[in-house]
């Protein structure tokens, strides 16, 4: 696996669990569900700053915020009495 494939999976996954980044320590704790190992990683990129940092240049996060939902304006009519 190339230094590429691994940011790019990482990428993907950060995407499906819906955040921009995250720490180590919570990357760590997905266990074996992440695509690569966090020794790995570091192991080729040196820091886990590194690779979020090529990870921001290369395949940028971006996760869409829903619009809240809109309300319906109830009028009230007075008595004009």
């Amino acid at each position: 696996m190339t230094k590429d494939m691994m940011i790019k999976s990482i990428s993907e996954f950060f995407a499906k669990n819906k955040v921009e980044s995250m720490n180590l320590i919570e990357y760590k704790s997905y266990g074996s569900d992440v695509p690569v190992k966090d020794y790995i990683i570091r192991r080729y990129f040196g820091s886990w700053n590194r690779v979020l940092s090529v990870i921001n240049k290369r395949y940028p996060v971006s996760i869409a915020v829903a619009p809240a939902p809109k309300q319906d304006k109830k009028v009230e009519k007075k008595d004009g009495k």
